[in-house]
């Protein structure tokens, strides 16, 4: 950090070294000491209604209401496959399910890298995202 006088003699000039890094889309100033010197990023409402979504019409599927994907597809107006994808978020580990939803996932974890493949294993999962249980 470095603190001068402006040209003027009536401001002081602070100067303070930092990273700046994208989050979710976001930039984030980190200071020289690894503090975050803005809010994290809000919780990824997409991400965490697409969740709420793949469970809603899992209890469609288990209850019979929705007869299969390819007719929770037609009524949604959207791709059997996409629906797939969205589907298979349920197979994600409650804590995970709950850092998402409270906005405390780590910034990898992005629709774009749950409509990829993953692994079914919970413990799996965290390895692959780097998170541990409670985290």
């Amino acid at each position: 950090m470095k603190a001068e006088m402006s040209a003027d003699g009536n401001t002081i000039v602070v100067s303070i070294p930092v990273v700046w890094r994208r989050r979710g889309g976001r930039k984030l100033i980190i200071a020289p000491d690894g503090m975050e010197m803005a809010p994290p990023a809000p919780r990824d409402d997409t991400l965490a209604r697409l969740v709420a979504k793949a469970h809603h019409w899992l209890r469609l599927l288990e209850t019979g209401k929705a007869p299969s994907i390819q007719a929770i597809a037609e009524q949604e107006n959207i791709d059997k496959s996409y629906a797939a994808k969205v589907l298979r978020l349920t197979l994600l580990a409650p804590d995970i399910v709950r850092a998402i939803l409270d906005g405390r996932q780590p910034d990898v974890l992005t629709w774009r890298e749950l409509s990829r493949p993953f692994p079914v294993l919970w413990t799996e999962q965290r390895k692959q995202w780097g998170m541990t249980v409670g985290k």
